[in-house]
C-alpha cells in the first residue's frame, strides 16, 4: 500500500487468534554496525539536520523515513566507515586533485609556448611591458571599486593574487580556441564575424574566467556571501585584461616593425591607451557571471541554471560589445564626431550601463546585508 494509505508514523493494529488487538512496529534493532540499528538520540538528530541540507527534490524513501531513527549505512546511507570506504576517498579526492592539477599545467604550457616571443621582445624592450602594465590600469580601478563597495569581509589576498593568476592561465584556453575556430567564420563574411563573437569568443572567454573562480577561490571558506562573486569575477576580468593587452600591446610593436616602423613603440603606445579604455570591460564582464556563481553557491537546488543564465549574460554583453565597438563609432564618426572620440564614448558608454545594473543588485544585497545585526552574522544565522 502507499505511504499515506499507511499511515507511516501510526502502528496498526490486528487481532491475535485470541482475540486480544496487538500492534505491529517497525523492526526494533538496536545498533549493531554495519546495518540497521537503531541510532542514539544526540545521532538522530545530526542525521536529519544533514537530510535537511540535501533538498533535491527527490530522495529515497527508506532513507527519507528511517535515516533519523535507524542505522542505514551501506543500506541507504553512507559515510566512510571501512578501510575500503577510507581506499575510495582517498581515490576520489586524488582524482579531483589530477583533475585541477592537470587543467593548471595544461593551461600553463598553452601560456608559456603563448608569450615565449612577447617576452623575449620585453626584455629586448621594456617600454612595452610599461605600457602593457599602464593599459590595464583602468581595469584594476573598476576591480578595486567593486572590492570596496563589497560590505562583507574583505577576501583574502591570496585567493585574490590565485584568481588573478589563473585567470591569465587560462586565457590561454581561449587564444588557442579562438586561433583555431575563427578561419571557419570570417569565410562567412560579416555576418559570420559576428557569429563567432557570440558563439565562439563571448562564451569561451567567460566561461574561461569563471573557471579561474570556480578552480580555487568558490571551494574556499572564504567565499561566503553572493557578492564575494562580484569580487572574484571582477579580479578574473582583470588578469583575462592583463594578459591580453599585454599580447595586443607587444604583438602591435611587432607588426609595426615588420612593415618598417621604428621599433614600433609608437604604434605599441597607441593600443596600450585603446586597451586602457578595453580593459574595464573584462571585469564588467566577469563580474556579471561571478554574481550568478555566487548566488548558485547558495542555492544549489538551482546551482546549474542560476550559473548557466550568469554566464548567458556575461557572454551576450561581451559578444555584443564586440560586435558594435567596430560599428557604432564609425557611425558616430560619419555625422562628425571625432573618431577617438566616438570610440571613447561608445566604450565608456557601454561599459558604464551594464556596470550601472549590476551596481544596482550589489547595492539592493548591500542594504539586505547591513540590516542584519552583528551578532547573527558572526553565527553565521
Amino acid at each position: 500500500m502507499r505511504d499515506s494509505e499507511e499511515g507511516t508514523d501510526q502502528p496498526t493494529r490486528e487481532r491475535d487468534p485470541g482475540g486480544a488487538d496487538r500492534e505491529d512496529h517497525p523492526p526494533s534493532r538496536e545498533r549493531s554496525l554495519p546495518g540497521g540499528g537503531r541510532l542514539p538520540e544526540e545521532e538522530r538528530g545530526q542525521s536529519e539536520r544533514a537530510d535537511r541540507t540535501q533538498s533535491r527534490g527527490v530522495v529515497d524513501p527508506v532513507k527519507s523515513r528511517f535515516a533519523g531513527e535507524y542505522d542505514l549505512y551501506d543500506l541507504a546511507t553512507w559515510e566512510a566507515r571501512s578501510g575500503l570506504d577510507r581506499f575510495a576517498v582517498s581515490v576520489a579526492n586524488s582524482l579531483r586533485t589530477i583533475r585541477s592539477r592537470l587543467l593548471i599545467t595544461t593551461a600553463l604550457v598553452l601560456f608559456l609556448g603563448q608569450i615565449a616571443l612577447a617576452g623575449v621582445l620585453v626584455i629586448d624592450q621594456p617600454v612595452l611591458g610599461v605600457l602593457a602594465a599602464l593599459s590595464v590600469v583602468p581595469a584594476l580601478f573598476v576591480a578595486l571599486t567593486l572590492w570596496y563597495w563589497d560590505p562583507t569581509t574583505r577576501e583574502p589576498v591570496e585567493l585574490i593574487a590565485i584568481t588573478f593568476l589563473l585567470s591569465m592561465l587560462f586565457a590561454s584556453f581561449a587564444a588557442t580556441v579562438n586561433t583555431f575556430v575563427r578561419p571557419g567564420f570570417t569565410v562567412l563574411g560579416g555576418a559570420g564575424v559576428i557569429l563567432f563573437y557570440f558563439l565562439v569568443v563571448g562564451p569561451i572567454e567567460e566561461m574561461v574566467k569563471w573557471l579561474a573562480i570556480r578552480v580555487r577561490a568558490y571551494n574556499s571558506d572564504a567565499f561566503r556571501t553572493v557578492l564575494d562573486g562580484v569580487v572574484y569575477g571582477a579580479i578574473a576580468g582583470l588578469g583575462f585584461a592583463a594578459i591580453e593587452n599585454f599580447i595586443y600591446v607587444v604583438g602591435a610593436s611587432v607588426e609595426s616593425a615588420q612593415v618598417g616602423g621604428a621599433g614600433g613603440v609608437g604604434s605599441a603606445t597607441l593600443t596600450a591607451a585603446a586597451r586602457a579604455f578595453v580593459g574595464p570591460g573584462h571585469v564588467v564582464f566577469s563580474a556579471w557571471a561571478g554574481f550568478y556563481l555566487g548566488l548558485a553557491k547558495f542555492n544549489s537546488d538551482n546551482w546549474a541554471p542560476i550559473v548557466v543564465k550568469g554566464l548567458l549574460i556575461a557572454a551576450f554583453i561581451h559578444a555584443l560589445y564586440n560586435s558594435l565597438v567596430g560599428v557604432v563609432p564609425a557611425v558616430l564618426a560619419a555625422v562628425g564626431i571625432p573618431p577617438g572620440l566616438a570610440f571613447i564614448g561608445f566604450v565608456l558608454g557601454y561599459q558604464s550601463f551594464w556596470f550601472g545594473l549590476l551596481y544596482r543588485k550589489v547595492l539592493a544585497y548591500r542594504a539586505y546585508y547591513e540590516s542584519i545585526s552583528p551578532a547573527k552574522l558572526t553565527s553565521g544565522n
